[in-house]
């Protein structure tokens, strides 16, 4: 989006633990890993916030993405410092292939049944904390 922000979609889950923090306190650090190639970990400094459905910056975040049916929320983070380090002890990983599981659960949903999922898994973090995914405007 620009050199010091990145806003990505957020889809269906089975908790909704980054909604619920950021909700509480806006500060967050993402980290990347080099699992082949050169040793290397780079992580960004900034601060995070969650859009909904009902918010006015859903359409703009919305038209970067492709549709999906699962989409709860996009978080939009600015980050103002990032740091790299070594990662010498970051093991090497293989990437096989994706999983098919979510998409043969999606197959069997409809937008009243994922709503209905979001009610009963995605309303509160696993301290209790709210994620607003329901609320109204």
């Amino acid at each position: 989006m620009s050199p010091n922000r990145i806003a990505w979609l957020n889809i269906s889950g089975s908790g909704n633990e980054t909604a619920a923090h950021l909700a509480q306190n806006t500060p967050m650090t993402i980290m990347f890993c080099a699992f082949d190639g050169n040793p290397k970990i780079l992580r960004l400094f900034g601060d995070a916030t969650v859009t909904h459905p009902r918010d006015k910056t859903w359409q703009a975040l919305e038209n970067l993405f492709e549709p999906h049916p699962c989409a709860r929320q996009y978080v939009d983070f600015r980050f103002d410092f990032l740091q790299t380090s070594c990662g010498f002890d970051v093991p090497f990983y293989d990437y096989k292939e994706e999983r098919d599981n979510f998409p043969k659960w999606l197959a069997e949903k409809d937008s009243g049944a994922i709503k209905e999922y979001w009610g009963l898994k995605n309303q509160v973090s696993i301290e209790g904390l709210p994620t607003h995914i329901l609320d109204k405007e």
